[in-house]
């Protein structure tokens, strides 16, 4: 595919979402250029209201520096975001007030105890719940009588987190929540991740974990240095499958109606690899008239996806 009909297709996707949705972020030709290198370059979103919106993309994709242009700490070279109509560089302190942010980074008074840091938060800022924080500490199991300075850094993120989450704000950006936690902690944070987009909340969140994106997120984006690459939405990739199977016999085409939505490749030895965006039945008994030796199908999932957009490029 070109890269003109590629950004169409994208830009189409990121303002199609949902129709009647209201966005809570708008994103226009958002840029961040430092000299010749282009942190982030002409990237175009809409994310909205009650969504949970993943970001990927490897270490130096653009991740971070979107996240810190939409809270207004770094000047976008060009372009713009909106968050709930206020200016991301205009208006960063109003922005700052309806956004909960968890850096990837998160740094903590270390001469403080735990509950503390939960009071601190829970004060200094509009729509701090210090009652709730201490919920989601309990939660999270975590003890906060100790002092930051002598916390693993798996315990000081589960601090930041309990933190983060008890704002009552309309948006919650989290790079990075899981990092240092191990997998049963890790489900909490997809509950809780879970129960704030139930509450009507959008979630920003960006992660390496992929099974974690997969579990919680409605779309996913992308990036790929510097710009989007690609827009998922969750539920229709979780339509599609890939299947292998070895021919014992001819080959039958699909259907003409079916054989336009499949991907289909085979070589000389009877191996067939089929890829459908969409029901699985029809393929399926599509298969059924042709003589099978062996069979095997599996979701195309998150990793795959990943793979074909970052390893392999796309489209």
């Amino acid at each position: 595919m070109a890269d003109g009909a590629r950004r169409a297709e994208v830009v189409s996707a990121a303002r199609g979402f949902a129709n009647g949705t209201t966005m809570l972020i708008e994103i226009h030709g958002l840029t961040k250029r430092y000299g010749t290198f282009a942190a982030l370059e002409d990237c175009t979103l809409g994310i909205g209201r009650g969504e949970v919106f993943g970001l990927l993309g490897p270490n130096g994709a653009g991740k971070t520096t979107l996240l810190r242009l939409l809270m207004g700490y770094l000047a976008p070279t060009s372009g713009g975001a909106t968050i709930d109509g206020l200016d991301c560089h205009r208006q960063s302190v109003q922005v700052r007030r309806r956004t909960s942010y968890l850096p990837g980074e998160a740094r903590l008074f270390r001469q403080m105890r735990g509950r503390q840091i939960l009071q601190f938060f829970a004060e200094v800022r509009p729509g701090g719940d210090f009652q709730r924080s201490l919920e989601l500490a309990a939660r999270l199991e975590l003890d906060l009588s100790r002092r930051v300075a002598f916390m693993s850094t798996g315990m000081r993120q589960k601090l930041a987190l309990a933190a983060t989450m008890a704002a009552d704000t309309p948006l919650v950006i989290l790079d990075e929540p899981t990092a240092n936690l191990d997998p049963t902690v890790r489900g909490v944070v997809a509950q809780m991740v879970t129960e704030a987009r139930q509450r009507g909340r959008t979630v920003l969140f960006s992660s390496h974990v992929l099974s974690e994106v997969e579990e919680v997120c409605d779309r996913v984006a992308f990036l790929r240095g510097g710009r989007l690459a690609h827009l998922q939405v969750m539920h229709d990739l979780k339509r599609r499958h890939r299947i292998r199977a070895v021919l014992a016999g001819p080959w039958q085409p699909p259907p003409e109606r079916l054989g336009e939505e499949l991907s289909i490749h085979r070589d000389d030895g009877g191996h067939v690899t089929i890829e459908t965006p969409g029901a699985l039945a029809p393929v399926l008994q599509w298969l059924s008239t042709m003589p099978l030796e062996e069979m095997n199908v599996q979701p195309v999932g998150l990793r795959a996806l990943y793979d074909r957009v970052h390893d392999l490029g796309f489209g």
